[in-house]
């Protein structure tokens, strides 16, 4: 029998709440379960997560497999640890902004004269001088 945590929806219509459950993977979503363990509300600010770690452990231990959704909530809680390659990424997210905010910006005036150049340019061409030449006359 594989052994599922997951979470059974409750509440009204576009008001849910949930509960953290222990059940066999065969049974319906809000059917029956063996234990319940938590409870979730994602409609207050913050959202309420309820989770008894010891039983939450236990069932881990014994070989439950929490959904996708319920991993989250049980690294949230700290029944889980976060994997090494998200605590990396963490780390390098929070010291990338602290380098950026030591660079001070340079600016180049140096493209703004060359464009001034170029239009020089084209009137010192021959044909330009040619025209000034009949212009002359």
């Amino acid at each position: 029998m594989a052994v599922k945590i997951r979470l059974k929806r409750m509440g009204m219509k576009k008001r849910p709440f949930y509960r953290v459950v222990v059940a066999d993977e065969r049974s319906p979503r809000d059917g029956r379960f063996i234990e319940e363990i938590g409870i979730y509300d994602p409609m207050k600010q913050p959202a309420e997560i309820r989770i008894d770690n010891e039983k939450a452990s236990k069932w881990l231990a014994n070989g439950a497999q929490p959904t996708d959704t319920v991993k989250v909530l049980l690294r949230k809680v700290g029944v889980l640890e976060m994997p090494e390659s998200f605590k990396k990424a963490r780390v390098e997210a929070t010291e990338a902004p602290k380098a950026e905010e030591k660079v001070e910006p340079v600016v180049e005036e140096a493209p703004a004269e060359e464009e001034a150049v170029e239009p020089e340019a084209a009137e010192e061409t021959p044909e330009s001088d040619d025209e000034s030449a009949e212009e002359a006359e």
